[in-house]
């Protein structure tokens, strides 16, 4: 995959040795700094770096730099968690001759453990050395259990100068909506204030992290960051100026690319799924129709089974806490441009059994589901849920 990364940024990352084999520390800096915007999960135990990180944007102060360990998700670890969150920002300030306000941090992993601060500031040393361009060896330190890295980017024209959006993120399990075990780190080199920044990444958050579902649990850690440091030398952008709405398509395309690939890295995954939704009352409707059927473990399974067991489908669209008028439900299942209509406007239709499963055989399906309730649209996305699934995480610790 060729990669577009964006001006005046370098990554790096390192095995420091908090997992036994793999890289698990990556460092991420910009030259300039940054305006920066960030997303949180909404669960009431929050991780360290989570409350360390809402308190450092609530500031306002310029971004430079954001560090990140994989293996241990300093989560649920009192006082002493926010020391540590705290003392991996301050040696990341210190080995880069950066403010203290500059630095964010962030952790994944096993929660409950505390850090091993003696091996965290060893990685930071040896990341600020090893800074560069490529972004690969950072986009592996922030793996837990993904079986790849998970990268994308995208380029828009301003002002005669192109701007690049690039982005990383992990996520594999816990993942569900509202964000879950999951982070992803965004950077522009636009230039960009912090308000427009905030609203493009909280509206593109909704349209695609928020909308993808692994297995129903919400973690503690999950957090997006977007940085911009303006290196493209285009002219600023504001809230609805030129170039804003071009920033958002850019920033979520490579979010919605993200949030794929998260769901089909999802543990043990075998298929991923798309819930279209038109024809209902509202887009927030739409949404909550969509979330609760990729949400489902009945629908899931189905999927995992190549079962055309459709009534699943519309159970989880009724329990959604959507209106919507069953007897104008219409409903689909597709892959590869061909369909198998299972609903027309609340009536059965008898449909090909063998068509159906070969349908949901295959590795990517779409699941249409159309109202006449008004012009609310959503989709979402999921992963079909397997035996691998309890295999990986009945035995995560050890």
């Amino acid at each position: 995959m060729t990669l577009d990364i964006p001006a005046g940024f370098k990554f790096a990352g390192v095995h420091c040795g908090i997992k036994r084999k793999r890289r698990d520390l990556a460092l991420m800096y910009s030259e300039y700094p940054c305006s920066a915007a960030g997303v949180f999960t909404t669960n009431v135990v929050k991780a360290a770096p989570v409350i360390y990180n809402m308190e450092v944007l609530r500031s306002g102060s310029p971004v430079r730099a954001i560090v990140v360990n994989s293996g241990v998700a300093n989560a649920c670890t009192g006082e002493q968690g926010l020391k540590d969150a705290r003392r991996m920002a301050e040696k990341t300030a210190d080995v880069l001759k950066i403010p203290l306000s500059s630095v964010l941090v962030s952790s994944t992993g096993v929660i409950g453990v505390p850090l091993p601060m003696d091996k965290v500031e060893h990685g930071i040393e040896m990341a600020s050395s090893r800074l560069h361009h490529d972004p690969s060896e950072a986009a592996h330190a922030i793996m837990t259990t993904d079986t790849r890295p998970k990268v994308a980017s995208r380029c828009f024209e301003h002002a005669g100068k192109m701007i690049t959006v690039f982005g990383m993120a992990k996520g594999a399990g816990m993942i569900h909506p509202n964000m879950a075990t999951m982070l992803a780190f965004l950077f522009t080199d636009a230039r960009v204030t912090p308000r427009a920044l905030s609203n493009i990444l909280r509206r593109s958050a909704d349209l695609t992290y928020n909308m993808i579902s692994v297995d129903g649990d919400t973690s503690t850690n999950d957090m997006v960051l977007l940085l911009a440091n303006g290196a493209s030398e285009t002219p600023g952008i504001d809230l609805y100026t030129p170039g804003f709405q071009e920033l958002f398509n850019a920033v979520n395309d490579v979010n919605e690319k993200l949030a794929k690939m998260i769901v089909s890295d999802g543990e043990g995954a075998t298929k991923v799924f798309e819930v279209r939704v038109e024809g209902a009352k509202t887009d927030s409707d739409a949404r909550l129709i969509a979330r609760s059927i990729t949400s489902s473990n009945l629908v899931k399974t189905a999927i995992y089974g190549a079962d055309a067991n459709w009534g699943r489908i519309l159970a989880a669209a009724g329990y959604s806490g959507a209106w919507f008028n069953p007897e104008n439900a219409s409903l689909e299942i597709g892959s590869n441009g061909e369909w198998v209509v299972l609903l027309d406007r609340g009536t059965p239709v008898e449909f090909d059994e063998a068509s159906a499963k070969r349908l949901l055989s295959q590795n990517e399906i779409v699941i249409s589901l159309k109202f006449l309730d008004g012009n609310g649209k959503a989709r979402a996305w999921g992963c079909d849920l397997t035996e691998r699934y309890v295999e990986i995480n009945g035995r995560y610790r050890t």
